[in-house]
C-alpha cells in the first residue's frame, strides 16, 4: 500500500501521520504544492514559497495527472486537492470575485478528478482543519464568541460574499466522493454530518522532551498570535495589561518566525495561552502540552457532542471565557503552585489522545477498509 498525504501541510499534521505511517512499515509520503514561511517538511515541494499563484497551480495539476495514480491511498488535506484552485484566503476580494466562475469550473474538475480515482479503485481520505469548511455566516449565528465576526477576523465580509459559497460546494459535491472525512476541530461536526472528529497528530512526540514551568521567580507566559485576530489576540492583550498592575509576569509573543525556532522559544515557558474564539485549542496547544506545560483556551460546550467522552473527561486545559478573561486568567495566575501537575497531566494526555503511532495504527485499519470503524487504541480503556 502506498499513501500519498498532500497537497498542503497545515499544522505540521500530515507530515508527523505520515512519518509514523512508515514507523509501521507504511509506504507514505508528503508532497505539497508549495514551501512557506514556516518551514515545514516534505518528501517532495513542487514549487517554492516565492513562486506565484499560476505557476504554483500549473505544477500541482500537473503531479494530479500524472504522478499522483502510482499511489493506492490519497488521503488530502485542507479541503484541496492536487487539481483544486487552492486560492489563498488572503487572495484580493476583486480577484476572488473575478475567478468564482473559474473557481466553480475547477472545483468540477477537482470533483471529476475525484471520479476517476474511485474508478481506478484509490482509496481517497479527506482531513479537515478549519477554514477550509467553516462556514462564517452560520458560525456567526450559531455561536456568541467565535473569529467568524466583522470584529475577530478581517476576511469574514469576504468569507460570507464568496468563501461559502465555495465551502457549500465542498461539503456538498466533493467530500461525498471520499471513503472518509475526518475534522480537527470539533465545531466543524456542525457542518460535516459525515465526518468523524481526528486529534492532531502533529507532535512527534518522542523528540518533545519535558521541560515543566518553574514554580520561582517571573513567570513567563507565551502566545502564538496568527495572520489576522482569529486567536482573539487583541482581546488576550487586553487582558494581560490589564492585570499587570497585579501580577508580575514576562509576556512573549511568537509570530512570524519559523516552526523550529518557535519550539526553541516554547521550552522556556511556564504558561501557554492558546485561542480564545474558535472554541477548541490548536496545534500549539498540542505542542506545548507535550513539552509537559499548562495551557489556557477557551473550549466551546455546544461543541462537545462530536468528541469522545474519553478526551472529555481528561481534557487538562484550564477553560478560559472569553467574556471573563481578566479574571479567568487571574485565577490561573494564581493557582501557579499547580502549574507543574497541571503540566504533567498535559503530557499524559498528548501521549494517550495525540500520539501519532496510535492514530497512524487506527488510519492504516481505515486504509485498508474505509467502512470498519475507526477506533483509537486509546479508546478502549
Amino acid at each position: 500500500m502506498r499513501i500519498l498525504h498532500g497537497p498542503v501541510n497545515v499544522g505540521n499534521q500530515p507530515w508527523v501521520l505520515s512519518r509514523a505511517e512508515r514507523q509501521l512499515g507504511a509506504s507514505s509520503d508528503v508532497v505539497v504544492r508549495n514551501d512557506t514561511w514556516l518551514g515545514y517538511s516534505a518528501d517532495r515541494v513542487l514549487s517554492a514559497k516565492s513562486t506565484g499563484f499560476l505557476e504554483t497551480a500549473i505544477r500541482s495539476t500537473a503531479f494530479g495527472l500524472k504522478s499522483q495514480w502510482s499511489y493506492d491511498v490519497l488521503h488530502f488535506y485542507f479541503g484541496q486537492t492536487f487539481l483544486s484552485p487552492g486560492f489563498p484566503l488572503s487572495a484580493p476580494g476583486s480577484l476572488l470575485s473575478r475567478a468564482s466562475l473559474l473557481t466553480d469550473t475547477i472545483n468540477r474538475l477537482s470533483a471529476a478528478d475525484l471520479h476517476v480515482a474511485r474508478f481506478f479503485n484509490k482509496k481517497l481520505f479527506m482531513t479537515l482543519q478549519g477554514c477550509d469548511v467553516r462556514l462564517a455566516n452560520e458560525g456567526n449565528k450559531r455561536n456568541q464568541w467565535t473569529m467568524c465576526a466583522p470584529q475577530h477576523c478581517e476576511l469574514y465580509q469576504r468569507c460570507t460574499d464568496a468563501l461559502d459559497h465555495r465551502r457549500h460546494f465542498l461539503i456538498e459535491k466533493v467530500l461525498p466522493l471520499f471513503d472518509r472525512v475526518f475534522y480537527l476541530n470539533p465545531e466543524l461536526g456542525h457542518v460535516v454530518p459525515n465526518g468523524r472528529f481526528l486529534p492532531y497528530s502533529n507532535v512527534e512526540i518522542e523528540k518533545f522532551d519535558v521541560a515543566l514551568p518553574s514554580k520561582q521567580g517571573r513567570p513567563k507566559i507565551v502566545h502564538a498570535p496568527t495572520a489576522g485576530r482569529i486567536k482573539g489576540t487583541p482581546m488576550i492583550m487586553n487582558a494581560l495589561e490589564q492585570l499587570r498592575s497585579r501580577y508580575d509576569f514576562d509576556l512573549v509573543l511568537v509570530e512570524n518566525t519559523s516552526h523550529e525556532r518557535a519550539l526553541e522559544i516554547y521550552r522556556s515557558a511556564d504558561l501557554a495561552i492558546d485561542q480564545v474564539l474558535a472554541g477548541w485549542y490548536g496545534g500549539f496547544a498540542v505542542e506545548m502540552m507535550a513539552m509537559g506545560k499548562p495551557v489556557a483556551c477557551y473550549i466551546r460546550e455546544e461543541d462537545m457532542m462530536f468528541v469522545p467522552d474519553a478526551i472529555k473527561r481528561e481534557l487538562p486545559l484550564y477553560r478560559l471565557n472569553p467574556g471573563n478573561l481578566v479574571e479567568d486568567i487571574a485565577a490561573i495566575l494564581d493557582r501557579r503552585s499547580e502549574w507543574q501537575i497541571r503540566g504533567q497531566a498535559s503530557r499524559l494526555y498528548v501521549e494517550r489522545w495525540h500520539n501519532p503511532k496510535l492514530i497512524a495504527k487506527a488510519m492504516l485499519d481505515a486504509y485498508e477498509d474505509p467502512n470498519s470503524d475507526f477506533k483509537l487504541i486509546a479508546d478502549a480503556s
